[in-house]
Parts: C-alpha cells; sequence; structure tokens
C-alpha cells in the first residue's frame, strides 16, 4: 500500500511562517521575546506606517470582497476612510494628511490595474508539509498571502508594500515570504504557483518575478536550516538552558523601532528610540 511501518521514529515537523523565520534572522533575542517568553515582556505602543499599512491592506480587501461593478476608486477612498486609524501618528494633522495619502493610493490602484477578476484568496491561510531532499517532510510551511490570483491556469502571490522604498524585480525574487507563499498555495490550492509579484502603492509599480523549481528549493532550504536553528535553540532553552546565550541579541539600527524595546536593554543601548512616525514613507 505504500506506507511506511518500520520501527524508525518519525522526525518532528517544524511548524514555520515567513514571519517566524525573518524574525529570528534578524534577532534571535526578539524571536525570544516575541515567541516564547510567557507572559509576553513589554512592547513599544503603535507605529504609524504600521497602522497605515494595515489600513490600506484592509481597503483592498475589502474592495475586493465586493461584487465588481463596485471595485471603484469612489468606493476604495470610502474604504480608506472605514478602516482608518491614527494609532501611532504625531497628532491630528499628521493623520489626516497620511488618510488623504492612503485615499489617492488606493484610488490610483484601482484605476491603473484591472480589478474585475474574482482572487481565488484574500488573506489566504496555506499550508504545505515540504522536504528539500524528497525524503520525508522535513518542516510544514504556512503563513497567510495577502492575494492570491488566478491567470492562465497559474496562480499568482500578490503582496501589497506601502514603505518608502519601491521593490524591484530582484527584490521580489529574494523574498523568502513570497517563495513559501508560493509553494504552500500549490499544495493548499492544488494549482502551480510560481509567479510572485510586490504591489508598491505609493509609486503604483509592480515588482513581478518567476521561480523556478531550483529557487524555489534554496529558500526552502535556507528556511529549513533556519528552522532547525530555531528548533534547536527553543528545545535547549525548554531543557533549561541560558537564554540570553541561546537567542543573542543583534543590535543593529533597527533596535532604535524595535517593538521589544522597552524590554531589552541591549537594543536600548545600541541606538536612541525612533519615534513612532519615524518609517512614514515621506
Amino acid at each position: 500500500m505504500g506506507f511506511d511501518f518500520g520501527v524508525e521514529q518519525p522526525q518532528r515537523l517544524t511548524k514555520v511562517s515567513p514571519a517566524r523565520l525573518s524574525t529570528f534572522d534578524d534577532c534571535p533575542r526578539r524571536y525570544r521575546l516575541a515567541y516564547l517568553d510567557r507572559p509576553t515582556p513589554q512592547r513599544t505602543g503603535p507605529w504609524a506606517h504600521s497602522t497605515l499599512g494595515a489600513v490600506v491592506h484592509n481597503a483592498l480587501r475589502a474592495l475586493f470582497d465586493l461584487p465588481v461593478a463596485k471595485r471603484t476608486p469612489q468606493r476604495g477612498i470610502a474604504l480608506v476612510s472605514e478602516h482608518w486609524k491614527d494609532a501611532g501618528f504625531a497628532d491630528d494633522d499628521q493623520a489626516a494628511r497620511y488618510r488623504a495619502r492612503a485615499k489617492g493610493w488606493v484610488a490610483e490602484y484601482v484605476e491603473d490595474n484591472d480589478v474585475s477578476d474574482d482572487p481565488v484568496g484574500l488573506e489566504r491561510w496555506v499550508s504545505a508539509p515540504v522536504s528539500t531532499t524528497g525524503g520525508r517532510p522535513t518542516m510544514i510551511i504556512e503563513g497567510r498571502a495577502d492575494r492570491i490570483d488566478q491567470r492562465g491556469g497559474e496562480l499568482v502571490i500578490v503582496d501589497y508594500k506601502t514603505g518608502r522604498r519601491a521593490p524591484d524585480e530582484h527584490e521580489a525574487r529574494a523574498s523568502q515570504a513570497l517563495a513559501m507563499y508560493a509553494v504552500a498555495s500549490t499544495r493548499t490550492l492544488r494549482m502551480p504557483c510560481t509567479k510572485v509579484e510586490l504591489h508598491h502603492l505609493p509609486s503604483g509599480t509592480i515588482a513581478a518575478a518567476e521561480h523556478t523549481p531550483e529557487t524555489l528549493k534554496r529558500h526552502l532550504e535556507r528556511a529549513e536550516e533556519t528552522a532547525g536553528d530555531v528548533r534547536l535553540a527553543a528545545d535547549t532553552l525548554e531543557a533549561g538552558g541560558d537564554g540570553d546565550t541561546l537567542f543573542p541579541a543583534r543590535p543593529d539600527r533597527r533596535c532604535a523601532w524595535c517593538d521589544f524595546r522597552p524590554s531589552c536593554v541591549a537594543g536600548q543601548q545600541t541606538a536612541p528610540a525612533a519615534q513612532p512616525w519615524d518609517l512614514l514613507a515621506p
């Protein structure tokens, strides 16, 4: 029947998401504070750029939930207003300026792009057990994709961006998150998926890339290596190991705006605290 009834103990599968892997790669200490320490240590307050990104994402998700005839620039503007929050902005004037800017971004996006097709996934959770060697799966990759389109019998991963800098094709191809979403979408939705896109709302540009089996495998191998490091460190911590040694801080300029800065002395000593609105696109 093809089943393996041998006595070998199955390898434990590690669930990994792009966010967790990226957090560990950036700073193991931040990973521990975010995912392992309980109760969760003190965090900073909201960041304006995160609020802005969430508003745009939510407005576009709501737009694609509407019938095609109602996906208009005017409706996009209204959805930004419906989902708007002021969290993290310096004052009402700054919040109002960026609310107007977000409305313009969404309206131009609807005007300049074909929004008549219904996506097969909006904020869709995808998951897949994978193996980089062709043998038994070694990890389960999972995550939530902003949008998954179906074009010509294939799936396309779409990720919205609202940051300062417009991404390019290299960034789209180098994104481990997009590659993992492509692999997991193929398994979850039973359709091939090799194309990924970064849609940058402030500039109105789209950075697109197409993966090959080799490029996807390289992303999975890197994810598997990081997942192994995470698993070893977490297991050793649970067995009584020293958390600061197993999950060392990785001081960097990002310490200025790290969510866990209030709980990390190393981060506080590395850079002065950023203001909650400092990372807004100018």
